[in-house]
């Protein structure tokens, strides 16, 4: 198959490579203005497809389905598509995954639980809001927002007009903080058929709002806190009549109970762990399930830890030096709290893994010192 991807990056990118055995072709269509996938047919979409057919046309001829790496693509532009092509995950899961309004009401609606939050637009309705569910509170963007962007924490009521301002936006919503272990994300693939399978909850470490370490399988995971991750995003896959990755990030509490932070209707960061960790990769899994192929087995190999490469890269023979290390370069200038690449590693036991982690880490620049719950 000819198979299109809306956005060129770096995720686009790694579906590609794991297509390319499958004799897969790839096209991206990029609305972004700089694209960085640097391989398959690359086409530059300027305008809405209402002004101009001829560019999504170009598109639309060469190509046999449709998928995409990012979610923050215009609604209207995917309709269109979705309208002469097979898309995959449908314009519904944008639809829903890009507005934190509507996959709030969504997850209510399934009985999925969620840190308290009130719905807020203007500043006096944060201060309000801030007061009720008692801070810190954290305000999002409604829309738009991803790695830390278009948030602020409030430790006062009194910060809300300050927040308010620096967000920027018509509707935030406010979460109140929760006391957690740590956070985790569920990853899941749906088939054309209506399979699912599960990869391994990860454990994620951020930093400033950015993914820094994802560990997966985690040591002292509970068998029934995977299957409540496993039966909340069967719920949603089910829901939305999903085809393809989708990738739920919560939050684990002190007695054990998972709360919804957000889905991303794609492969995810927190996944690249199964690039080397897994018996299929998430990409190929996505690919396999959008093209109607079985699934492939998603059990992890052995534990695996993935570190993200930001700002500046780490010397390349250094990091191979390390036993079962395998460094994925995105081809991208260095630019501060840009995502360059990843390093996974792979160890027979999480105590050997930890020790490749932290000699891992101390190799590239400005690394955090990794942390993790089950220490």
């Amino acid at each position: 198959m000819n198979i299109g991807i809306l956005g060129a990056g770096q995720l686009g990118r790694m579906l590609a490579l794991a297509g390319y055995p499958l004799a897969n072709r790839f096209t991206f269509l990029d609305t972004t203005g700089q694209p960085s996938a640097g391989i398959g047919d690359i086409m530059v979409f300027e305008s809405h497809a209402e002004n101009d057919p001829g560019q999504l046309d170009a598109f639309l001829a060469k190509v046999d389905v449709v998928t995409y790496e990012f979610e923050h693509l215009p609604v209207d532009l995917v309709r269109a598509i979705e309208a002469q092509k097979p898309v995959y995950p449908s314009s519904q899961a944008i639809q829903v995954c890009q507005n934190r309004a509507e996959e709030k009401a969504l997850f209510d609606r399934l009985g999925i639980p969620t840190p308290r939050y009130r719905l807020v637009e203007s500043a006096e309705q944060l201060e309000a809001a801030a007061r009720e569910l008692g801070c810190p509170v954290v305000a999002k963007s409604i829309t738009e927002g991803y790695d830390g962007k278009g948030q602020a924490v409030l430790r006062d009521p009194a910060e809300a007009a300050e927040a308010w301002q620096s967000i920027g936006h018509s509707r935030l919503i406010v979460e109140a903080f929760v006391d957690f272990v740590r956070e985790v994300s569920i990853i899941a693939v749906r088939g054309r058929d209506g399979q699912v399978v599960f990869y391994p909850m990860a454990e994620n470490v951020h930093v400033d709002g950015i993914l820094r370490y994802s560990l997966a399988p985690m040591p002292d995971l509970d068998a029934q806190v995977q299957q409540t991750a496993d039966d909340y995003i069967r719920a949603l896959l089910d829901a939305l009549d999903y085809v393809g990755v989708l990738t739920l990030e919560l939050f684990q509490t002190r007695d054990g109970e998972l709360l919804a932070n957000e889905m991303a209707p794609r492969v995810h960061n927190s996944g690249h762990w199964s690039m080397d960790g897994a018996v299929t990769s998430q990409f190929e899994n996505h690919l396999r399930a959008i093209q109607g192929l079985s699934l492939g087995d998603t059990a992890a190999r052995q534990p695996t830890c993935m570190i993200n490469v930001i700002g500046r890269e780490g010397d390349p023979e250094s990091i191979l030096a390390i036993g079962d290390a395998h460094l994925h370069r995105y081809d991208k200038d260095e630019r501060p709290g840009r995502k360059l690449g990843h390093v996974n590693l792979v160890a027979p036991s999480h105590a050997e893994l930890l020790e490749k982690v932290r000699a891992c880490a101390a190799l590239l620049p400005d690394a955090p010192e990794p942390q993790f719950s089950f220490e």
